[in-house]
């Protein structure tokens, strides 16, 4: 009975998707209506030339699919919400991705835990008798756990990044007071700074950097840094320089001392990690060795009781 529902599941969704392939392209798009017209526009033969038809199988996987995937990401983000979070989750990751690209990876993620259900409910029912609906209902309960899986992997991301963000700072600030104090101004050193160093923080400077030879004014490249991050000392930071710059303020010993304040926060964190771990060690140490010991030590004067009793 399993084998006839994946068949015919399997062959009304390519029914499906062959009759909204037809009734799609009965009529051509907007886009495709008048870029033939606008290709006398530079600008519109810039971009109409950087995307082309491509046969690779992602490419035409995702034309024929991507129209179902697109309308459950949007059925993802109705259900789930969070439309404000996840973009501010993907700014604090510095990616360039949008929400709705991500609720398209999230829909994929679930595909795939639906896909990996399925199958294996099709290989149970080849064994034995499998209920079609507590196979649906693992299928349902297997896309729901990819969604919320990658929203969870997002998060994760997030963390893990600012944790590094927060072991580059005291470096990163030290190094731009010297080259403050050594007469270039907050935002040569920030450059330099960006070019000579590596990682997190460097990879922000040079965004912000970007943006400010765009035309940006530096305190509100620097104030939008410190909107989008994070993590409360880098955001210190940035407002500093940008007040810095803005007002001419005093800044080698601010952010001498806001480097000092990092590495003594992240003393007294390790300091605590390091206690946790001491009670935890203990676990293994009293449920495992001395129950162990115990036994060892009692165990053949137990043997050498049974033996001397008649």
């Amino acid at each position: 009975m399993m084998v006839g529902l994946g068949l015919g599941l399997s062959f009304g969704c390519g029914l499906w998707l062959v009759v909204g392939s037809l009734l799609r392209s009965r009529r051509p798009a907007l886009a495709d209506r008048v870029v033939p017209y606008l290709q006398d526009l530079p600008q519109v033969a810039r971009l109409t030339a950087q995307v082309r038809p491509s046969a690779a199988p992602v490419v035409v996987g995702w034309a024929i699919f991507g129209p179902f995937v697109g309308r459950l990401a949007g059925a993802v983000e109705r259900v789930l919400g969070g439309g404000a979070s996840v973009r501010r989750r993907l700014e604090r990751l510095g990616s360039d991705s949008n929400t709705h690209a991500f609720r398209v990876q999230q829909v994929a993620w679930g595909l795939i835990g639906f896909a990996l259900v399925a199958a294996l409910g099709l290989l149970l029912a080849l064994r034995a008798s499998v209920a079609p609906l507590a196979t649906l209902v693992a299928c349902a309960v297997a896309f729901l756990a990819g969604v919320l899986l990658r929203d969870q992997a997002l998060t994760s991301a997030v963390r893990r990044r600012e944790e590094r963000m927060l072991a580059e700072f005291p470096t990163v600030a030290d190094l731009m007071a010297l080259s403050v104090a050594a007469g270039e101004g907050p935002v040569a050193a920030l450059e330099r700074v960006a070019v000579v160093s590596s990682g997190e923080m460097a990879r922000d400077m040079h965004v912000v950097l970007g943006q400010v030879r765009t035309g940006t004014p530096v305190h509100r490249a620097l104030d939008a840094y410190a909107a989008r991050s994070g993590v409360p000392v880098i955001a210190r930071f940035a407002e500093g320089l940008a007040v810095a710059i803005e007002r001419g303020t005093p800044l080698v010993d601010v952010l001498h001392a806001q480097a000092a304040d990092v590495r003594e926060a992240g003393r007294r964190a390790l300091i605590e990690s390091g206690a946790r771990k001491e009670v935890t060690m203990m676990v293994p140490i009293v449920f495992l060795i001395l129950p162990v010991t115990v036994v060892f030590a009692f165990y053949p004067g137990v043997i050498g009781l049974n033996l001397a009793t008649p």
